[in-house]
């Protein structure tokens, strides 16, 4: 039996294992994206070096062809008609392009999805503070595995220069609070 295909006529699975977990950073960008699965993605690992437009290093799934590496992401369902949205954001073609993945789920199904790596790259980068709150917000929301998740926790970060982007970027997760 083949896994679900990466898209049908109204929709398309995006797997994303960076800052895109975090529904409520996604929902910013494509505001009808829906959850789909938990999953991870063998022969891969999470690495922070893709050269991002503001200088820092932001999220890639590196091809490592060991089947012992694998990166967690969460399955999306986006309509087909916001992937142009969602390739703005991920700067498709200017520093990522996309590849179809097999992914298994925590309920041992196998999915097929989009996903984006980087084609820039660069290992002495690090991600801003923010960057890396936005993964591990996803990450904790999703219940990803504690291991994981202290791996990103240990990651070094560096300050953003620009303080109005870093409370930009950190102000999606204060709606709600009291004040």
């Amino acid at each position: 039996m083949h896994p679900p295909e990466w898209h049908n006529e109204t929709g398309m699975l995006y797997f994303s294992y960076g800052s895109n977990m975090s529904s409520r950073r996604l929902a910013r960008r494509v505001a009808s994206a829906r959850f789909v699965a938990v999953a991870r993605l063998p022969g891969h690992e999470l690495r922070f070096h893709k050269i991002g437009r503001d200088g820092s290093g932001k999220c890639d799934v590196l091809l490592t062809g060991d089947h012992g590496s694998l990166v967690y992401g969460v399955v999306f369902d986006i309509p087909t008609r916001e992937k142009s949205i969602l390739d703005g954001y991920e700067g498709l073609g200017a520093g990522y392009d996309e590849k179809r993945v097999s992914l298994l789920t925590d309920g041992g199904e196998e999915l097929r999805a989009l996903t984006y790596y980087a084609t820039r790259i660069d290992p002495a980068l690090r991600p801003f503070h923010w960057y890396r709150n936005h993964v591990l917000a996803g990450a904790r929301e999703h219940g990803l595995p504690a291991d994981y998740i202290a791996g990103i926790e240990a990651l070094v970060t560096i300050a953003d220069p620009d303080p109005a982007r870093h409370a930009l970027e950190s102000a999606i997760y204060d709606q709600g609070k009291g004040s």
